[in-house]
């Protein structure tokens, strides 16, 4: 499936301020086919975001948006990231992320190498000076690693695009939303890829990529 999409927004099922209907409603004003509502869980509640989330996909398909139900891994233990994933995906999650090595926040230090070995990881949020050797992991392990736009986590975003471009990594540009002014409009999203250092070629590509291919479906 391929249109508008954002993999990485959260809700008031963890730190966002919106509803997920209203979130969805949103996007949907906004352009967007498909989103993914990718809120914050560890041991204590994966199961149960994913399994609330469910409840709300055929809201969101009476919008017209195919509402992917996922999580963002955060501030786990490196060792327990893919345990956590699996837990996700056992409780029907579409899509995982792991909230990479920010440089504004105390992430732990091999969160990025451990998300960029799991193959129930589909996205590396946010993932600050990532290395080399384990952006080509992500490349391996089809991860993609994500620019966005989110204030502070976007310090990075050039390192990013350098690195992926080196390894081959496939790219997504998302919002990382909490709240109703972080949605970005089309031209939003072209000018955060754009300002990453992407050409207009690549962003385009990356604005267009194939959801389902993506993530195996």
């Amino acid at each position: 499936m391929t249109g508008l999409y954002d993999l990485h927004t959260h809700t008031i099922l963890s730190d966002g301020e919106m509803l997920p209907s209203e979130l969805v409603r949103r996007m949907a004003v906004l352009g967007y086919t498909t989103v993914a509502i990718t809120d914050h869980v560890d041991t204590s509640n994966a199961e149960s975001v994913v399994k609330t989330l469910l409840d709300v996909q055929e809201s969101a398909r009476l919008f017209g948006v195919r509402l992917l139900c996922g999580v963002e891994i955060t501030h786990v233990p490196p060792s327990q990231i893919a345990a956590v994933a699996r837990q996700a995906r056992g409780a029907g999650a579409e899509i995982v992320l792991v909230h990479g090595e920010t440089t504004v926040e105390p992430v732990a230090p091999g969160t990025n190498h451990a998300a960029c070995t799991c193959r129930d990881v589909n996205v590396l949020a946010h993932p600050g000076l990532i290395a080399h050797d384990d952006a080509r992991l992500a490349q391996e392990n089809g991860i993609a690693l994500e620019i966005t736009s989110r204030g502070g986590h976007n310090r990075t975003n050039g390192h990013v695009v350098r690195i992926a471009r080196e390894t081959s990594c496939q790219m997504v540009v998302n919002s990382d939303a909490h709240a109703p002014h972080d949605l970005l409009d089309k031209t939003g999203k072209e000018t955060v890829a754009q300002g990453a250092g992407l050409t207009a070629a690549e962003s385009a590509d990356i604005m267009s990529l194939n959801i389902d291919r993506f993530l195996g479906f």
